[in-house]
């Protein structure tokens, strides 16, 4: 049997939870993979790129558990009544390939891209950082805000989106949690003072929505909307002013904002600052970027969290999906004695 989270029990989860408590404690759960990163089979996602959006799969295992997630990109889903993203995944016992433990990675990728930037910003951001400009305020921005809370005290953000109606849905929601959130008049506007800067937009486009000019020194960039060839979102100008930061590299200069530049472009693996291979941010005034675009042992490290999580509760179903004969070699002998005679 094959435990199963779906929507609805996700949903439950986190409120029972609280998001910003999941948050902080898969933070902690991918950091600690991090530091076992040569445990890991690691590829760049399987992408099927189509006119409408980008459908990938992202497989890893640590020799114990394999993993996959099925995800979607659709940035022009919303005038169309669907989400940009949809997910799933799922956890393996490699010791014998069966499935384990499956769950709805809609939500979990939002807090796991979350906890990812949480994680990146304990080693990058300066511990003093107090502001946060969002641009974007989309499905991952108030995660964003909370990750950030969590890991650094953040509670003063400045917010730009094009679209106001998404503005004041960031304020409606996170101004009731104790944040102090002002909308501001551009992307510029919102970055001006800023400590932290996280770009989160949709559009499957090179767009420029942060220029060169907006930066000033000692802020940390955390770039989460460039997740795909042909997508990216800061002025080619940011990345030679700042050390770059990714997941993994192989990957990253397919999708991340490094696309942009040739391939050689210096960059730094973020397991590398985390098991203190590398330095992370070595002065107050270093600009600092972490170019994150998603990788699958971040959601190796959020599927595990939440299957352990939900042991012993009511916040999943069984599912009866793999077949069980009485004699393994006898598949078809649950059906045999069903098929029709003659």
């Amino acid at each position: 049997m094959t435990r199963f989270v779906d929507v609805g029990n996700m949903v439950r989860w986190v409120a029972d939870t609280g998001a910003e408590q999941i948050i902080a404690g898969m933070t902690q759960y991918i950091e600690d993979d991090f530091r076992r990163w040569a445990a890991f089979d690691k590829v760049p996602r399987l992408a099927s790129h189509t006119p409408f959006g980008v459908i990938e799969l992202m497989p890893t295992s640590d020799q114990e558990l394999y993993a996959f997630k099925y995800v979607n990109g659709h940035p022009f889903n919303p005038g169309r009544g669907f989400q940009t993203v949809a997910a799933f995944g799922t956890l393996a016992d490699v010791h014998n390939g069966y499935p384990v433990f499956m769950a709805e990675m809609t939500v979990l990728t939002a807090l796991r891209t979350a906890a990812t930037s949480a994680m990146a910003a304990r080693h990058l951001a300066r511990p003093d950082s107090r502001r946060m400009a969002l641009i974007g305020a989309g499905s991952q921005s108030e995660f964003q805000a909370l990750a950030f809370r969590s890991s650094l005290g953040i509670h003063e953000l400045a917010v730009w989106d094009v679209d106001p109606g998404a503005m004041q849905k960031l304020s409606r929601n996170l101004e009731p949690l104790g944040f102090t959130v002002t909308a501001a008049s551009s992307a510029e506007d919102a970055v001006r003072g800023a400590d932290i800067v996280t770009t989160c937009t949709a559009d499957k486009a090179r767009a420029t929505v942060l220029h060169a000019d907006a930066i000033e020194p000692g802020m940390h960039l955390n770039a989460v909307g460039g997740d795909c060839p042909g997508k990216t979102e800061l002025d080619p100008a940011i990345l030679t002013s700042a050390d770059v930061f990714v997941e993994y590299a192989p990957q990253t200069r397919i999708e991340g904002e490094i696309q942009q530049v040739s391939a050689d472009f210096p960059v730094t693996e973020l397991w590398q600052v985390v098991q203190g291979l590398a330095p992370g941010r070595s002065s107050t005034s270093q600009i600092t970027l972490f170019d994150s675009v998603g990788f699958a042992i971040e959601d190796f490290s959020a599927l595990r969290f939440v299957e352990q999580a939900v042991r012993g509760t009511s916040f999943f179903d069984v599912l009866d999906l793999v077949p069980e004969p009485d004699d393994p070699k006898d598949l078809f002998g649950l059906v045999g004695s069903l098929s029709p005679v003659g």
